[in-house]
């Protein structure tokens, strides 16, 4: 996991995207490992979740961003759909609405920060406020600079909240992504998942991957770490973030929580039942 953590000096330019990092094998062999991850993985969760039902206040936060055709959405089917879908709660976040531009930029994320027992899931996030913000120009650049201490602020007010927070950006190259566009365009089961302004957007490559490296290294701290994960292998990067939550969820010890009834007890009478 330190091969994909960002760390002082980190320089995002530097990342081959179709590396990968942590893992020797190909894809046959990912694709073994994902699935004995989610076996593992599905049971972590299951005693994260049922802890919380014992008063455990912990949550997981997995922010996804990464630029159009990353892959966020193969890793929310593949990885976080591969547990119970009750101790999930994922949103994917969109332009804001009338209503939550009328409010702080971060009111509508406030509302969506998961509960005790739950992984959320964020597929884009409030850094798209300093992202598609700055790089469009759609709010004053004093603005954005003050919304990169109040994203600070608001995650380690989560971590101190008993929150662990993973924040992944799939790193793709722009060849890959040509590809990816392409064949969206070739294959019509794909085109309702094209859109016209992914060109337009893909045009300001260059002012996207400033944005990023800035946001970054205003944001990065140790209660609320970024992981980049080279994603021109979409079994690499979905095997990557597995392995980021199947760690933060092995650090927390999860035990089964005991019974809090007299186990025979409750054999008899369901016995006589």
């Amino acid at each position: 996991m330190d091969a994909l953590r960002v760390h002082q000096g980190f320089s995002l330019a530097s990342i081959d995207t179709s590396a990968t990092p942590g893992f020797e094998g190909g894809k046959s062999e990912a694709v073994d490992a994902l699935a004995e991850g989610a076996a593992i993985l599905s049971e972590l969760q299951e005693r994260f979740f049922a802890n919380s039902r014992s008063g455990d206040a912990r949550k997981v936060l997995l922010v996804l961003q990464a630029m159009d055709t990353a892959g966020k959405g193969g890793i929310v089917r593949h990885v976080v759909g591969a547990v119970d879908p009750q101790g999930i709660d994922h949103v994917a976040f969109k332009a804001p609405t009338k209503e939550e531009l009328s409010h702080n930029f971060l009111w509508r994320i406030r509302r969506r920060v998961p509960k005790a027992g739950y992984i959320g899931v964020f597929d884009r996030s409030h850094y798209e406020d300093v992202l598609i913000a700055r790089v469009r120009s759609l709010a004053p650049a004093e603005e954005i600079e003050k919304r990169y201490g109040a994203i600070t602020k608001f995650e380690q007010g989560l971590a101190d909240d008993d929150t662990t927070i993973i924040k992944v950006m799939l790193q793709i190259s722009p060849d890959e992504q040509k590809e990816r566009l392409a064949e969206r365009l070739d294959r019509p089961d794909k085109y309702w998942k094209y859109n016209p302004s992914d060109v337009d957007e893909r045009m300001l490559w260059p002012d996207y991957q400033a944005a990023y490296q800035i946001a970054i290294d205003r944001t990065a701290t140790d209660d609320a770490p970024w992981y980049v994960v080279p994603a021109d292998h979409k079994w690499y990067a979905r095997l990557a973030v597995q392995h980021l939550l199947i760690d933060a969820l092995r650090r927390m010890d999860l035990q089964w929580p005991p019974a809090d009834f007299d186990v025979e007890v409750e054999k008899a009478r369901l016995a006589a039942s």
